[in-house]
């Protein structure tokens, strides 16, 4: 039978030809016509102070903390269960990442485990919008207000998402969003960070660029500008190229996401009555982006196994996301108990734009005999 990957990026004849344009254009390079015309519509569509298109999110996050002031000592309190960018990004600048646990229903950072982290180092909070979840940014918010944190909103996964009637990428003082080849809106890489302060987004403009600014500016002035290193930068421009298919892929944002809405929905239904498994719940305040689908096995079961099975069927799958907190590189003296405990059991199966009703539901018949297959006596 065909094969399901678990990822598939919806891309097609609008993003070539927005590609094409940019051949044509003779600047295929960053921070070109098509790059500002994507940070323009990203600020529109944020309602935010500046958005500064980079090449990946872990770059967004990086100069989030450079821009916000991190220096080294202090300590950032970040989401545990996540791909540990958030904590790299705090790492890079000589700051400690402080774990917290995370809700077991949603997977994002629990409030109250923020609430007991935050010490006389602590400077700011980065949540993450967990595989498409929004965080509970109103008692984060709080929280940040009464201690005078920062709050950073980690929106790699959640393009599309809501919560309280507000879009992900909009929740907090500054947003990363990434659009790698599996999140809602994609260029196969590249990121941005969305500023509510214009101070913040020319910070890290000016560091994405070498500390220089953008040379497509320089060569349209007449003469011979020389521009001066004024801070230490690092290259995290996203090309022309990548910023013209995201303008294409931008506006497709609700079109993508009704269709991956309807794969969840699907599996709800498929999935409602297995016992040896949870579906997700979404919180009636918020709506899920749906980069992923994942799966919370019973105990019981073996997850190695079960996924062996659908693999060998061409069934994609994956063990969902990281309980940061015990990667060797960060492994210390934090504890998430709830956070190993959805590492442990999660189960990421095929979610994205281009599933039709025959193979999401070929997915739900084989994740089924699988778990009976490798359920413990």
């Amino acid at each position: 039978m065909d094969a399901i990957p678990l990822v598939h990026a919806s891309l097609g004849e609008q993003e070539l030809a927005a590609v094409a344009e940019v051949f044509a254009s003779g600047w295929p390079a960053g921070q070109g016509p098509k790059g500002k015309a994507l940070e323009a519509q990203l600020k529109e569509r944020y309602g935010a102070g500046d958005a500064v298109a980079v090449s990946n999110c872990g770059a967004a996050l990086h100069l989030a903390m450079l821009a916000l002031g991190v220096k080294p000592g202090d300590e950032v309190i970040v989401a545990d269960y996540t791909f540990p960018a958030p904590a790299h990004a705090v790492r890079y600048v000589g700051a400690v990442p402080v774990f917290a646990d995370v809700r077991a229903d949603t997977g994002t950072i629990d409030p109250q485990a923020v609430a007991d982290l935050i010490g006389p180092r602590t400077v700011g909070i980065i949540a993450v919008d967990t595989v498409g979840m929004p965080a509970d940014y109103a008692q984060l918010q709080t929280l940040a207000d009464r201690h005078g944190l920062f709050v950073v909103e980690d929106a790699a996964c959640a393009v599309g998402a809501t919560y309280q009637g507000r879009e992900a990428g909009a929740l907090a003082e500054v947003a990363c969003l990434s659009f790698h080849g599996r999140k809602g809106a994609t260029s196969g890489e590249g990121g941005a960070l969305i500023a509510a302060d214009p101070a913040v987004g020319a910070d890290a403009r000016l560091r994405s660029s070498f500390g220089i600014g953008s040379i497509f500016d320089q060569a349209q002035v007449v003469g011979l500008p020389i521009p001066e290193f004024t801070e230490i930068g690092y290259n995290f421009k996203l090309s022309d190229i990548a910023a013209a298919i995201l303008q294409v892929q931008i506006g497709r944002i609700g079109e993508l996401l009704k269709r991956r809405s309807a794969v969840a929905a699907r599996y709800g239904e498929l999935l409602a009555d297995e016992d040896l498994l949870t579906v997700p719940t979404v919180p009636e305040d918020r709506t899920h982006a749906w980069q992923s689908y994942m799966v919370t096995l019973d105990a019981t079961v073996d997850r190695a196994a079960v996924a062996k099975d659908l693999r060998a069927q061409g069934i994609g799958c994956g063990h969902g996301t990281w309980a940061t907190h015990v990667q060797p590189v960060f492994a210390g003296k934090d504890t998430c108990p709830v956070s190993a405990d959805l590492f442990a059991r999660n189960l990421a199966i095929p979610m994205h734009a281009e599933l039709t009703d025959d193979q999401t539901e070929r997915v739900a018949t084989a994740l089924r005999t699988a778990l009976r297959a490798h359920r413990a006596a």
